[in-house]
Formats: structure tokens, sequence, C-alpha cells
């Protein structure tokens, strides 16, 4: 599919894009996976209570056709029937609608996880484009829902006829034996179409459920350009960093450059870290200062003009990458360093009367 730029969008969605979607309620969803495990909870739920529901729907009917027989049908009379029958029909099947509200749910959390878009049901304009309208009409997803609403039509169709065909000689009997052998058997028939529908429709669901992601994926696909503008909202412009990080080393250089030449001692790893300390009593230093710092070649640049300036270099490992690592620049050196500063500052100081 190529974009309005004509580019390709042969890049997969980045992590942001995913989330800004997901925010405005865009994930791969499938109802129909939804409704086979709904069909099948139903299915396993009237299994496993079908004696119960038998006998409490025998008796439910039976009240009902007793008290419309026994009692004149009057208006009043009859609405108190009514009410009373539905609210018992209604406790008989609240256990399985709350089953199937629960199935639904752990359905949706078990596709896309725990959701709140408010941004979904926002009114969109876009919606009531003709021209978005007829792209969706002549649409791959569009050929795909027609293909699979066939095939659900067909492989209901399908079981109810087998599941009738097997049960033709007892559904005629149906009408020569009592009323709670009607139940019966008309539950069975019911489980069993219910049962080999769900397993079916759980097939169209599953395969609906992996096209649904693969459409999400292929529709959340990015242009190598929307890849870059999007690198250099979230990043910023590569050009702008490159610019601020050369500009940050000429910063640190000219630093360098200026504090070296005055700093009493540099430091060092000695390869890979530098640091120069400044130690003047009588311009009021109360303890040696960091002036600069700087790791690989930076250090070489220190030690480089150290020894242009004659300052002197000392090598100690531990102190030179605790304060690399711990001190910023202008800052003193901590107390837990002065001793083994001041042993470095001695070296110097017996260094300088030697010359």
């Amino acid at each position: 599919m190529a974009s309005s730029s004509g580019q390709e969008k042969t890049e997969k969605a980045t992590p942001k894009k995913l989330r800004d979607a997901r925010r405005k309620g865009q994930v791969p969803k499938s109802a129909d996976f939804n409704a086979a495990l709904c069909l099948l909870a139903g299915a396993l739920y009237f299994y496993l209570a079908r004696g119960s529901i038998s006998q409490q729907a025998y008796k439910l009917l039976s009240h009902y056709f007793d008290n419309y027989i026994t009692h004149p049908p009057t208006t009043g009379r009859l609405i108190d029937i009514l009410t009373g029958t539905l609210a018992d029909a209604f406790g008989l099947m609240a256990p399985l609608f709350i089953v199937l509200v629960l199935i639904a749910a752990a359905s949706n959390v078990s596709q896309f996880g725990f959701l709140f878009a408010p941004q979904a049901v926002k009114p969109k304009l876009s919606k009531l484009n003709p021209i978005e309208g007829l792209k969706k009409i002549f649409s791959t997803r569009t050929l795909f829902e027609l293909v699979k609403s066939i095939l659900k039509i067909t492989l209901v169709g399908a079981v109810v006829f087998a599941v009738a065909k097997a049960r033709y000689g007892r559904m005629l009997n149906l009408f020569y034996g009592p009323p709670q052998y009607l139940f019966h058997q008309a539950l069975e028939a019911l489980l069993a179409v219910l049962l080999w529908g769900g397993i079916a429709y759980l097939v169209i669901g599953i395969i609906d459920l992996i096209y649904q992601r693969y459409a999400f994926q292929k529709q959340m696909r990015m242009t190598k350009q929307e890849v870059k503008d999007e690198y250099k909202q979230t990043e910023g412009d590569p050009q702008i960093k490159q610019w601020l990080k050369r500009r940050q080393r000429e910063l640190l250089m000219n630093l360098v450059q200026k504090e070296v030449p005055e700093a009493t001692v540099v430091v060092t790893n000695p390869t890979h870290y530098a640091v120069a300390l400044r130690y003047k009593a009588e311009e009021g230093d109360t303890a040696p200062v960091v002036v600069a710092k700087g790791a690989d070649h930076m250090a070489q640049k220190i030690k480089q003009i150290a020894e242009k300036h004659n300052v002197p270099i000392q090598e100690n490992k531990e102190v030179a990458r605790f304060l690399y690592h711990n001190v910023d620049i202008g800052q003193e050196i901590p107390p837990e360093l002065y001793q083994a500063v001041a042993e470095i500052l001695a070296a110097v100081y017996r260094m300088n009367k030697q010359h």
C-alpha cells in the first residue's frame, strides 16, 4: 500500500505509533473469537446444569399454564402472571448471563489486555466521508468478511442439519411423550447444537483472530520517512543532536585549553581517564578543585596540554577513576580523598623542589 507521498509502507510500526493507536482504541480484536468462547461457555453451562435447568423450566412453564387456565384471563391477572414468570425465568438464566459476561471480558483481556480508550467513542467526521466508505467496500478486509460470513452460515447450517438428522427419530416421538421428556430431549438437542456449533465457530474465530492481527500490523506499517519524522519528534533532529555534541566538545576543549595549563597536577588512569586538579591556597582554595576531566581521546588531549605547559602528571588509577565519575568540574574533591590527593600533591612538591 502506497502512502500519500508515494512511499511504500514497508517498515514495522514503532512502539510509539502502537501506543498512540491503543490510546485511540485501535487494537487487533476478533468479535467472532469472543462469540465462539461465549457459545462454548453457554454449552458447558447447559451441560453441567442440564438436569436442574430441565426441572426448573418444566416447573416454571407448568406454573404459568396452571395459573393461566385456572384463573380468569383478566388484564390485571395476566400481567401479574407474565411478570412473575419473567422474573422466575430471569432468575433461572441469571447464572448463564454472569458466566457469559465474565467469559466475554476474559476473552477481550486475553486479546489486547486491559484497555480504557475514551477517544474510541468520540464522533469522527471522517467516518462520514463517502470516498473512504467506498474504499472500505472494495477492500481485502471486506472480501475476507464476506468469505467468513458465508463460512459461518455454512458451518452453522451443517451443524444444525447434522444434529437434526441424528435425532430425527427421537424428535418425532416428542409429541407422544410426557412433557418432562419433551424438555429433556429439547435441552439435549440444544446442547448438541451449542457444543458442535461452538467448536466449529471457535475454529472460525481463531482464523479471524490471526487475520485481524495480520491486518492490524499491515495497517500500522509506516514509510521510512514517517519513521524518520517520528524519531525527530521523540528523540530530536539527528543533525541538531550532532551539532550539540560537537558544540559540547568544543566548549570542553576550550575549557581544557584554558584550565589545564593553570592546574597543579593531572591525575591519570593512565590511559582511559585524566583529571586536572588545582590547589592554590594563596588564591583561596580550601581544598583541591577539579578544573578539567576527560576520558579516552579527551584524556590524551589533557595529558598533551599538561606536558606542553609542564604541568605534573601523576598516575593513580583509583583516584582518577573516582574523580572522573563522582566529582563535577568546578567542585572540590570530597573529604574521603583528602589523604590520597595530599600524597599526590606532596609528590608533586618534591618533584618541583628537585627541579
